[in-house]
Formats: C-alpha cells, sequence, structure tokens
C-alpha cells in the first residue's frame, strides 16, 4: 500500500492519526506529493484523483482510494485493533453523524477561511479567492469551536466515551485553526481540555 501526501496538512494528518491509532503506519509506504509547485495537478496525479486531492491511497491491486473519510474506513476494516468507525448500528450512526460536522463546521470551514480570506498558499495555487465567503466561514468554524465545546462537556470524545473518526476529524481541524490563526477562546474549557488530552494520545503525539 502507498499514501500520496503532504506530511502536516490537516487531511493527510488525518489518515496518519488513523493508520497509527490501528499500529498499521509500517505497512503503508508514505510518497511526497510536492504540492507547493502543483505535482497535484500533474496528468499523472489527476489519474489518481482527478479532484487534485491529498492524501490519495493505492492499494496492492492498483486502486486508488481518496477523501480521508474513505481512507480511514478502509483501514479501520483491513487492520486490526479497535474500531474508529463503530462496530454496532448505532455506533456507526453517530460517529458518522459527528465526524460529518465536525468535517463540515470546523475542518473545511476553517479550510475556506484560509484559502479565500489569507494568502493561503500562495497566488500561484490560490487563483480564485472570495474573501468574504472566507470570513464567513471563518466566523463558522468559531461557531464550530463552541458547539463542540458544549458537546465535550457531556462527553468523553466527540461520538461518545470511545476515540474515533470524529475525533480525529475535529483535532485536525483545531490544528489547522491554529496554523491559520483562528483561535480557540480560553473559556471554551472543554474544548480547551480535550485538544490537550488528544495530543498525548500516542497516534498523535509521535
Amino acid at each position: 500500500m502507498k499514501i500520496y501526501d503532504v506530511e502536516n496538512f490537516p487531511n493527510p494528518l488525518r489518515v496518519r492519526i488513523a493508520l497509527a491509532e490501528k499500529n498499521a503506519t509500517s505497512n503503508v509506504e508514505f510518497v511526497p506529493v510536492d504540492l507547493l509547485n502543483g505535482e497535484h495537478r500533474t496528468k499523472a496525479f489527476l489519474a489518481k484523483n482527478p479532484l487534485a486531492g491529498v492524501p490519495v491511497l493505492e492499494l496492492d491491486d492498483g486502486t486508488f482510494i481518496s477523501e480521508s473519510t474513505a481512507i480511514t474506513e478502509y483501514i479501520d476494516t483491513a487492520f486490526e485493533g479497535p474500531s474508529l468507525m463503530g462496530e454496532t448500528a448505532k455506533e456507526r450512526a453517530v460517529i458518522n453523524m459527528m465526524q460529518k460536522r465536525a468535517e463540515s463546521m470546523v475542518l473545511d470551514a476553517v479550510a475556506t477561511y484560509f484559502h479565500h480570506a489569507t494568502d493561503g498558499l500562495g497566488p500561484e495555487l490560490e487563483t480564485y479567492q472570495n474573501v468574504a465567503w472566507g470570513e464567513k466561514q471563518g466566523e463558522k468554524a468559531r461557531q464550530g469551536f463552541s458547539y463542540f465545546n458544549d458537546v465535550l462537556a457531556q462527553s468523553a470524545f466527540v461520538a461518545g466515551e470511545q476515540f474515533s473518526i470524529a475525533d480525529i476529524t475535529l483535532y485536525a481541524g483545531l490544528v489547522f485553526a491554529g496554523f491559520a490563526q483562528i483561535a480557540i477562546p480560553n473559556e471554551l474549557t472543554h474544548l480547551v481540555a480535550w485538544q490537550e488530552k488528544v495530543a498525548k494520545r500516542p497516534s498523535v503525539a509521535a
């Protein structure tokens, strides 16, 4: 198996944490993509993922899988260890719901803010920007912080009492928010404490 990615970028981070949670990192060869010089837009890379995003998982039979959630689902099924996606029907549904909320309310909102309301990855890559839309998404991310602070006041993790893909997505979103200089208000104590707790997990700290 190969994973084409950019180390420390938000979506690749999600997949790397999932691999580490399943003790499967050594089963994968990481292939760096020179995104800053446009490798993700070349014909060769677009043949792997026509949406030009990282990460991309290449299986031994030549199948390419993109989208972090899909890759994580493959990893969760292919390797032993506690499930990141849930085991019962209820667990899977709740985790799916909360993962989607973490993605849309925080990670994707931060990404839109970064690419539209800041210099982003620079003028050669940010070929279209809508600053007003970016600022609106930055506010959406801040509202997302508040929402998840309330969630984490009631449970140990985002989708209940077990660590899951929903936690991975939210954590990556908060890391990205820090990079984009969207601060978490100090009064959101549950969210801050959760972030500190997750940062200490072996899959993240390593």
